[in-house]
């Protein structure tokens, strides 16, 4: 067990299902005490809740505090982060994980769904990164995890559907993971003179999820990994301040391979 996680508070954002609910559990794996928080509190079209993930946490013997927010909401955030400290007390780490994508056409995307694309993604990490940091400068440490796309920087998915061809990202998730990555490195520039490192990952693959098997029914699974990759790099990413890696914008796979994991 990573003696520098043992003991750690960690907040997963998106943490119901997919790779948050992977990483969640990693965490818990290496000690980690992890606060599980989704919109999700009750069964809906897509698998998982935060109470599943909580029962999974659980199940590993670690300590979980289900927290149901919407990161989109100011006063949800901070209602979120506020139970934390009256529950542990401290932050170590915060991943922010949720995130909603589309892969609708520019003219066909409705202005609401263009809008909660943004608010989740972007916004969402900007006002649970916003919420935790007061805390994790006055501690003087902090790891702060982006969970970012090569949308960022690629105009094509990676999935495809199982007659072959390519398929285009929708552009406002596209957008939202870019800005999500220009927003990394500002704040680890911002924040590293307090001792907190800021970092983003990527998949370098498809992942499967329960949200990527609702929506794309018709993908070739033959491309897609497992979280695994995500959740090593996602666990070592965690243990680091700003004297370690720090303002990292890379694929789990890039991690892996750099530091030998």
């Amino acid at each position: 067990m990573d003696p520098d996680l043992k003991g750690k508070v960690a907040i997963v954002t998106g943490s119901s299902r997919g790779i948050g609910k992977a990483i969640a559990l990693g965490l818990v794996e290496r000690g980690c005490r992890v606060v599980v928080t989704a919109r999700t509190a009750e069964q809906g079209k897509v698998p998982g809740t935060i109470h599943e993930t909580a029962e999974g946490v659980r199940g590993l013997g670690g300590d979980v505090l289900p927290i149901r927010c919407d990161v989109t909401d100011e006063a949800s955030v901070q209602e979120m982060v506020d139970a934390v400290l009256a529950q542990w007390g401290e932050i170590h780490i915060l991943i922010n994980n949720a995130g909603v994508g589309s892969y609708l056409p520019f003219l066909s995307t409705p202005v609401k769904v263009w809008d909660r694309i943004i608010a989740v993604n972007l916004r969402g990490t900007f006002l649970c990164t916003r919420a935790v940091l007061p805390h994790m400068v006055e501690r003087r440490r902090g790891s702060i995890l982006n969970i970012t796309s090569f949308a960022a920087n690629s105009v094509f998915s990676m999935t495809t559907p199982k007659e072959g061809g390519r398929t285009l990202i929708g552009i406002a998730y596209g957008l939202s993971k870019a800005g999500i990555e220009r927003l990394t490195v500002g704040l680890a520039a911002e924040v590293g003179k307090h001792n907190i490192a800021v970092n983003a990952i990527k998949p370098a693959r498809p992942v499967l999820t329960e949200a990527l098997m609702t929506h794309l029914p018709g993908a070739n699974l033959q491309e897609w990994a497992t979280p695994d990759a995500m959740v090593k790099a996602a666990v070592f990413l965690a243990a680091q301040d700003a004297s370690g890696v720090c303002g990292v914008v890379s694929s789990d796979e890039e991690v892996l391979l750099h530091h030998g994991l």
